[in-house]
């Protein structure tokens, strides 16, 4: 109700919604992708025991056939003695595992984020909306059934995480809040010199009236 009516010829998307939807996204796939990288390269807290590579060797797994020495310790029930090469594809279940969630919980967080256009989450908390935060919270536990139940893990091809893994999930989520506050944040001051505009045009119009 602050805004003045647009006007007929105005865009229902703008630019800057554009710039927002494609930040946003980037991040999702980055965070997504950077949790998988992330559990080959560096993960050697979680507790799994499973081995690191580089990320030449990530980024060039089909050419493990011609690696020597490459041995690769067992973890989650699979042993790699036969076959080390398994380890990038059968092996990846704990990486795939933690990019899904990082998916699932990341977008739980960006409808968080849409309760509003504008206004930040300190102004417009979450139990505004009941409705939502019961979505939300089904929708977990809808991840936390498939994760947790041995049969759905087979049929999803997923493995449970423990509390370190969940820790590194949280970390590469939560960002996408504190990224769309500051968009939001410069959106609301692109709000308000487009209000002092439009305002400043209206009161031209009727003068010249």
């Amino acid at each position: 109700m602050k805004k003045p009516p647009r006007r007929s010829d105005d865009q229902l998307i703008s630019p800057w919604v554009y710039f927002r939807y494609f930040v946003i996204g980037a991040y999702v796939g980055l965070a997504t992708v950077g949790i998988f990288i992330y559990w080959y390269v560096y993960a050697d807290h979680t507790g799994d025991g499973h081995t690191l590579v580089t990320y030449h060797q990530l980024a060039n797994w089909s050419e493990c056939p011609d690696w020597k020495g490459f041995e690769v310790a067992p973890f989650l029930g699979m042993d790699f003695a036969k076959n080390p090469c398994e380890y990038f594809t059968r092996g990846k279940v704990k990486a795939s595992t933690l990019s899904l969630s990082v998916l699932v919980l990341i977008e739980m967080l960006n409808a968080l984020n849409a309760l509003s256009e504008d206004n930040s989450l300190l102004v417009i908390p979450p139990w505004v909306n009941p409705w939502l935060l019961g979505a939300i919270v089904a929708s977990m536990g809808s991840h936390m059934f498939i994760l947790y139940t041995p049969f759905m893990n087979q049929i999803f091809g997923i493995t449970p995480l423990n509390l370190e893994e969940w820790k590194l999930v949280v970390l590469f989520s939560v960002p996408v809040i504190l990224i769309d506050e500051v968009l939001k944040f410069f959106g609301r001051i692109m709000n308000e010199r487009e209000l002092k505009q439009r305002l400043a045009q209206i009161r031209e119009e009727k003068k010249q009236q």
